[in-house]
C-alpha cells in the first residue's frame, strides 16, 4: 500500500521523550542493557525529522531474544522485525508507534555507523542542511513502503558517514574529541540557558 512520509520541524521535547523511554528500558533490563543511545534524526538538535524517536539498545547477543524480549514486552514494546541476515537486528515498537527500538549486539559494526552519523550531524551544520534538504525532497513523493524511503536516503547517509570517518584520525571507534564535541552540542541544545548554551550551528 502506498504511503507518504511526514517530516516535521525539530521538536525540542524529543530528547526529553528519549530520556523517559531510556529510563523505562533500563528499569526492565537492568545490566542486560549494555548501552541505550538516542539515534536517528530526532537525536540531532535542529534537524527536521519524522516524529518517531529512534533508540539503539545494545545487548550481549541480539539473537538471544529470550534474554531481553520478555522484559521489553513488559514495558510495552512488541517485536516487529527480525533480521538474522543483517547483524541479527531486531526492531521493537510500542503500540503508539512513536518509537523505533533497534536492538544490536555489542561490537556490531552497525553501532559505530549509527553513532558516527549522529555525531557528525550534531556538529556539522552543512551536512545537517544537506541531509534535511534530501529528506524534505523525498517526503514529497509517495512510496510503496517506508523502507523504500529509507533506501532512497542511502547515498546521502553514506556520504556523511564517509565524511565522519575521514575527519577523524586512523583509530578504532570515534575519537574522544569528536564524541565530546557532539555531546557538548547536544547538551547545549537541550539546555540553552546553561553554561554551554552558546553553540553556533
Amino acid at each position: 500500500m502506498a504511503t507518504t512520509i511526514r517530516i516535521v520541524d525539530y521538536d525540542p521535547r524529543w530528547p526529553e521523550f528519549f530520556d523517559g523511554y531510556r529510563q523505562a528500558i533500563a528499569r526492565v533490563l537492568g545490566d542486560r542493557a549494555l548501552g541505550i543511545e538516542h539515534i536517528g534524526s530526532t537525536s540531532v538538535p535542529g534537524l527536521a525529522a519524522k516524529p518517531i524517536v529512534d533508540i539503539l539498545l545494545i545487548v550481549a547477543d541480539s539473537a538471544d531474544e529470550g534474554s531481553y524480549a520478555t522484559q521489553l514486552e513488559s514495558a510495552g514494546y512488541q517485536l516487529r522485525i527480525r533480521e538474522p541476515g543483517f547483524h541479527e537486528h531486531r526492531l521493537f515498537k510500542p503500540s503508539a508507534g512513536d518509537v523505533n527500538l533497534h536492538v544490536l549486539t555489542a561490537g556490531c559494526p552497525e553501532i559505530e555507523r549509527y553513532l558516527l552519523f549522529r555525531d557528525r550531524l550534531r556538529v556539522n551544520a552543512a551536512d545537517r542542511r544537506r541531509y534535511e534538504s534530501v529528506k524534505r525532497q523525498l517526503a514529497t513523493r509517495t512510496w510503496d513502503h517506508v523502507d523504500a524511503y529509507a533506501t532512497a536516503k542511502t547515498g546521502i547517509v553514506e556520504e556523511i558517514v564517509a565524511a565522519a570517518r575521514a575527519a577523524r584520525p586512523e583509530k578504532n571507534g570515534e575519537t574522544e574529541s569528536e564524541a565530546m564535541a557532539a555531546e557538548e552540542y547536544y547538551r547545549a541544545q537541550k539546555d540553552p540557558g546553561g553554561p554551554s548554551g552558546k553553540v553556533s550551528s
